[in-house]
């Protein structure tokens, strides 16, 4: 027996193993979305996605990030349909139709009320618990932001107007219990969480609820958003995932991803910016734009934001893919700027 197999051997850990044969370390399952630019945000890929661990969603109200969280539960769903979704609901404000509107399977949706952390604490751990690694599990927390203590609670009923200290206690304990069980068993968990403004000359957006969910997260997007105008009408909104923390984007990367009123989310978000940059799409004059080797055929810019055909055919005949990766992964690199045929 080596001494690699009589360490492994004399573990008491069940998952012990080299790297090579981790499960912990290998390929971790990702979860790809239909809209390019929100894969790159959340791996660095288009051909990523959601990965297993702790994903935060932050910022002020109205901001999508429900429907965020909702679009990445459609696509656990879409690659197992015989999932589940561990729905944790303290602001009960995404209604049926939400689900509807995503194509979601109720019935694929747990749905479990909470009043305060220490309830969400007790009942995540003990599903965690039961679940094993090969059972197709994602879990939502809508949201943490409002989410009170238990100590909160109980001073307001005994009429007592005192600072609550536990809050920020207890949801680290939370996701420092969680966070191992993520990992180890493959599970996604989107927590939708609030933002605050920080006191000084040049205020920047904080999360909230402390440091124990910053430490414990993956990833951690804080949303902003400008108003997409038709004249003085309001259209939809152009929403900018602002890289706060990953493990996988490099961080302060800014991804806008536009939603309308009438079309919803626009699949193809944000490459318009980046085919650009990387050369693929020129704008030979102004409001035109062509394929850099193409037809010479030129297109408004209206006809290409939500165009399958063209981004598919710019995705197959230049290295967009790979320029994104360089641009937005940790560790990417590109060395040719041009069409991969060149």
């Amino acid at each position: 027996m080596s001494l690699k197999e009589k360490l492994i051997r004399n573990s008491m850990i069940k998952e012990t193993a080299t790297l090579n044969d981790s499960k912990i370390y290998n390929k971790k399952d990702m979860i790809t979305t239909d809209v390019p630019m929100l894969n790159v945000a959340l791996s660095g890929s288009i051909d990523g996605g959601l990965a297993p661990g702790l994903t935060m969603l932050a910022g002020p109200s109205k901001h999508f990030k429900s429907g965020f969280s909702l679009l990445l539960a459609k696509a656990f769903l879409d690659k197992y349909p015989d999932g589940a979704i561990l729905f944790y609901d303290s602001e009960f404000g995404t209604p049926q139709e939400y689900f509807q509107q995503f194509e979601i399977d109720m019935d694929s949706v747990i749905h479990t009320p909470i009043m305060n952390i220490e309830e969400l604490k007790f009942d995540i751990m003990k599903q965690l618990e039961g679940i094993e690694r090969n059972d197709r599990v994602m879990i939502i927390i809508d949201s943490i932001g409002n989410l009170a203590s238990k100590k909160e609670v109980e001073d307001a009923l005994d009429e007592k107007s005192v600072a609550d200290m536990s809050r920020a206690k207890q949801l680290k304990s939370l996701f420092r219990m969680v966070t191992p069980h993520l990992t180890k068993k493959d599970i996604p968990l989107v927590a939708v969480n609030h933002t605050y403004k920080e006191i000084g000359m040049f205020p920047k957006d904080i999360v909230g609820g402390g440091t124990g969910s910053y430490y414990s997260a993956d990833t951690i997007w804080i949303l902003g958003r400008q108003q997409d105008k038709d004249g003085s009408e309001i259209k939809g909104y152009h929403f900018i995932i602002n890289v706060e923390k990953s493990r996988y984007v490099k961080e302060k990367s800014k991804i806008p991803i536009s939603i309308t009123w009438d079309g919803g989310i626009n699949t193809w978000s944000g490459l318009l910016e980046n085919a650009m940059e990387h050369g693929c799409v020129i704008k030979p004059k102004v409001g035109w734009y062509q394929k850099k080797d193409g037809d010479g055929k030129s297109y408004r810019e209206k006809q290409i934001i939500n165009n399958k055909e063209f981004w598919d055919d710019i995705f197959a005949t230049t290295n967009l893919s790979e320029f994104l990766t360089s641009k937005y992964k940790i560790g990417g690199r590109f060395e040719n700027q041009g069409d991969s045929s060149s």
